[in-house]
């Protein structure tokens, strides 16, 4: 009974998904209103929780690159930690190449530092950070996910080996893919939007997990990543104590700015 109730909700879901789509796909618009909304926000993100300065390596979207992350950066640095960029140039997707060079940097800023390395990613560089992740969780402090189509279908990861299968191209990428879309083995956050016009909001939950959490915010796609909420939330994810984690909890005024998240399933 409970199977066919959740079966019919997907279904519900998933109808309601694509009706709403041309809707969506036009708030994206908002996107340069959001990037301007964190000017007049400043007071709220001058009371973000500073940081302890350890490494923070962001991940940019699809054909995005560091020019997107900037903002997000900048806000980060100022609020004491160590942030790199990720320094590839425009993200294209999984190239030969690309992933390894990901490895390379974490660790060259995990043993720069003697310390583990906090990674954002932004859509699909949400992906690459979960992927790190799970390549080495000894280096990585936790992950946070912005727009990441974590369950996606199909999966973004099959899509990629059909691509090599068709082309012959090889794209890099890394072993153990199969658990990318599952719960990871550090403290991880993804926030996301019900109005997201290109990724699925359903699609963008942390599956459910004792150190796992999934933070909703109003806003675009192409604006999630510099939306004045979004940076309160990923510092206040970052500015936790290593090995201690507790779930994103606004209180007072905050408390009515985040909606109250979906359960992860």
């Amino acid at each position: 009974m409970t199977h066919s109730f959740d079966s019919g909700k997907r279904s519900a879901d998933g109808l309601l998904h694509q009706l709403t789509a041309p809707l969506r796909l036009a708030l994206e618009a908002r996107a340069p209103w959001e990037l301007g909304a964190g000017i007049a926000a400043q007071p709220l993100l001058n009371t973000a929780p500073k940081g302890d300065g350890h490494p923070v390596l962001v991940l940019p979207l699809m054909f995005g690159s560091d020019l997107n992350t900037l903002p997000l950066r900048t806000f980060l640095s100022g609020r004491g930690y160590a942030v790199s960029a990720w320094g590839q140039g425009v993200n294209l997707g999984p190239r030969a190449g690309v992933f390894d060079a990901c490895r390379r940097r974490l660790a060259e800023l995990a043993e720069g530092q003697s310390r583990t390395v906090s990674l954002v990613g932004w859509s699909l560089g949400g992906l690459y950070a979960r992927a790190l992740a799970l390549a080495a969780p000894a280096e990585v402090r936790q992950v946070i996910c912005v727009g990441t189509p974590i369950g996606a279908e199909p999966r973004p990861v099959d899509l990629w080996r059909t691509y090599e299968r068709l082309t012959g191209d090889t794209m890099g990428l890394p072993p153990g893919l199969d658990a990318l879309h599952g719960p990871l083995p550090v403290p991880a956050t993804s926030i996301y939007s019900r109005t997201d016009g290109i990724v699925p909001w359903h699609q963008s939950l942390e599956p459910a997990g004792p150190r796992a959490e999934s933070i909703e915010v109003e806003s675009s796609h192409l604006g999630l990543g510099v939306h004045p909420l979004t940076l309160y939330a990923v510092a206040d994810r970052l500015a936790q104590p290593a090995q201690v984690w507790r779930p994103f909890r606004p209180e007072g005024m905050l408390g009515w700015l985040y909606p109250k998240p979906a359960a992860a399933t």
